[in-house]
């Protein structure tokens, strides 16, 4: 059974940084592409990043583009987001998904983590 578990939310200022990590277990990391999406309060789930299984290819969500880091790092089973200059309108749940056909749409994605709360203050 495949399990997914990001890490790494928190409080942080506006203007300020953030890691988050995802760890995989259970399964053959290097097989899944893998995203990251992100819920606000009263908002929908929403694609913020994604990368291939070798991650020679990543995409992002134009909210984000610039400001965001996906990667990834197969021998560890794990993957990252280095999120800068952040924003209010950046505060959400932030989940992580592995999934054979990953790219942005959350019906690519077949496992999913609980999440981890990212909260900017302005």
């Amino acid at each position: 059974q495949v399990h997914v578990v990001e890490s790494g939310g928190g409080l942080v200022q506006a203007g300020g940084s953030l890691s988050l990590t995802c760890e995989v277990s259970g399964g053959t990391f290097s097989s899944f592409a893998m995203g990251w999406f992100r819920q606000a309060p009263g908002k929908e789930r929403e694609f913020v990043a994604a990368i291939s299984l070798t991650g020679g290819q990543t995409y992002y969500a134009d909210s984000v583009k610039g400001r965001v880091t996906i990667s990834r790092d197969n021998a560890k089973n794990t993957m990252y987001l280095q999120m800068n200059s952040l924003k209010s309108e950046d505060t959400a749940v932030y989940y992580c998904a592995a999934g054979e056909l990953g790219y942005e749409f959350e019906y690519e994605y077949d496992y999913w983590g609980q999440g981890t709360q990212v909260t900017v203050s302005s």
